[in-house]
């Protein structure tokens, strides 16, 4: 889209105020969907969302009528409404001399009008817009601008109320994550099969979506710590839980499953290839060898791969399976990945 305003000189403070929001910016959120449905009916437009802007992208919070996707906030209006923190209005998209080539107006769903109100937290730091749209040019009454603002004032309490719960959660299962906690390498231990891989398989399952899994050994670990000692073995761990956090995505799930073996659970791979590279970049990272008190240390990994629900549906059965898949890489020669194949099962 064309050029927005400037980045104002709070954006560090308003980022981290964004942050604080970040169970809530993955997906829409019901209650303020529902005030989004809302105020399409009282403006009578096609289109109302809750939008929050984070360092790169609009995130929907909660939108009512036409379905639109995320982008970037080099593309979105409500980019303007943050970073000026007051109410925007532009009667007629296609006049303004920025907008009108933009693609949201020059085709589908070819929007001509934008109201947009700032979101806030309870600091007063502007995080998103409460934004209507139409596919009309229209005048904007200020009555009507007032009934936005009280809109975006009530988003705003929805947005506190939630961080505060969020917050609360958070103390309360302090303890809980503490007993899920590997101490050693600081990953999720066994437990968190329970209590984190299962729930997130299910709800893949349920929608029809990819999970991939990744078993990890470290060859020839048990060796090292019968010549080296155990200290130098843990050691050597906390740097491959380094070496593995310096390649997956934030929203993968890895777990010490005992020793030297790591389980990493990836939400919606594309495809087996997506494990098969992410695998490649794990063995790459394990090639350079380990270092301690200036001696020099290899311990590379055999991997399986896996991939529900076509591999399995539940976690018992998609371990045994990637399992299967880690046992033929370690047959094959070690220091590679081999992708469970039920043919070969």
């Amino acid at each position: 889209m064309g050029r927005l305003v400037r980045v104002p000189t709070n954006e560090t403070q308003r980022l981290l105020a964004v942050r604080s929001l970040n169970a809530i910016h993955s997906s829409p959120t019901p209650e303020l969907s529902v005030l989004a449905e809302l105020a399409r009916g009282v403006f009578g437009t096609p289109y109302a969302a809750i939008n929050i802007i984070d360092e790169d992208w609009q995130r929907i919070a909660g939108q009512a009528g036409l379905e639109i996707a995320e982008c970037s906030r080099d593309m979105s209006i409500c980019t303007r409404v943050v970073f000026d923190d007051e109410l925007l209005v532009i009667p007629d998209l296609a006049e303004d001399t920025e907008l009108m080539v933009a693609p949201f107006v020059v085709e589908d769903p070819r929007f001509r009008f934008y109201a947009g109100a700032p979101v806030r937290l309870e600091n007063g730091q502007p995080v998103g817009a409460f934004c209507i749209l139409d596919q009309s040019p229209r005048r904007f009454s200020p009555s009507e601008e007032q009934s936005l603002l009280r809109f975006a004032q009530i988003a705003s309490a929805l947005l506190c109320l939630q961080k505060t719960n969020l917050l609360m959660g958070i103390a309360e299962n302090g303890l809980r994550t503490a007993a899920m906690t590997d101490p050693l390498t600081r990953f999720f231990n066994r437990s968190a099969l329970d209590a984190v891989v299962d729930g997130a398989l299910s709800a893949a399952v349920a929608a029809d979506r990819n999970f991939g899994v990744l078993y990890l050994d470290m060859d020839g670990f048990k060796s090292i710590n019968d010549r080296f000692g155990h200290n130098v073995g843990d050691e050597i761990l906390c740097e491959a839980a380094a070496r593995i956090r310096s390649v997956i995505r934030t929203d993968d799930i890895v777990v010490r499953m005992g020793g030297d073996e790591f389980a990493i659970f990836v939400p919606a791979p594309p495809d087996r290839n997506a494990l098969v590279s992410l695998s490649e970049r794990l063995l790459m990272a394990f090639r350079a060898p380990f270092t301690v008190d200036g001696v020099s240390i290899f311990a590379r990994l055999s991997i399986g791969a896996a991939l529900a629900p076509n591999d399995g549906a539940t976690r018992m059965l998609l371990l045994r399976n990637v399992d299967a898949a880690l046992y033929q890489a370690k047959a094959a020669g070690r220091d590679r990945v081999a992708v469970f194949n039920a043919i070969d099962s």
